[in-house]
């Protein structure tokens, strides 16, 4: 059996579909659910991952910056500036924790609050769009895969 060091270089091993690669099919599924997202909400300013870290420091709150990174997936450099343009909106407060003055600890407004509130019925709605024609055994299969596939980053079962 040759290695994959025989093939020229550039040369995929014959019957690969990018395609049909797990990461493709992920990506795309997340690009329709975000464009579905910008084309329902109604507020045009406010990103899914916006939305994502005022849910998060909603339900934590108050937090600091590292909780709402574990809570939401989204890297400690991206939230940093999520978190600039939610505060510059006035829907999230920021401050220092009275006891580590180098902790950030982060709350949502009143005006972050009626927009979450706002917002939710919208964001029920594009779940619904993002899963389209799924019959419900495929609508829990699907959330259960991905639920289960993200758990494998976490340790939760890392081989």
């Amino acid at each position: 059996m040759p290695s994959s060091s025989d093939q020229p270089a550039g040369k995929l091993e014959p019957g690969y579909d990018f395609t049909e690669q797990v990461g493709h099919l992920l990506r795309r599924a997340y690009q329709r659910h975000v464009a579905i997202f910008q084309q329902t909400i109604p507020d045009s300013q406010l990103t899914a991952a916006q939305f994502v870290v005022l849910c998060a420091v909603r339900d934590r709150q108050p937090c600091s910056l590292n909780e709402v990174v574990r809570a939401t997936a989204i890297d400690q450099a991206t939230v940093r500036g999520i978190i600039e343009r939610l505060k510059a909106r006035q829907l999230i407060a920021v401050s220092h924790d009275p006891n580590d003055r180098r902790k950030v600890v982060v709350t949502v407004t009143d005006a972050g609050l009626a927009l979450i509130d706002e917002t939710v019925p919208f964001a029920k709605q594009i779940s619904e769009q993002t899963f389209g024609n799924l019959n419900p055994a495929e609508r829990v299969a699907v959330t259960y895969l991905l639920r289960k596939m993200s758990e494998i980053d976490e340790g939760n079962g890392a081989g």
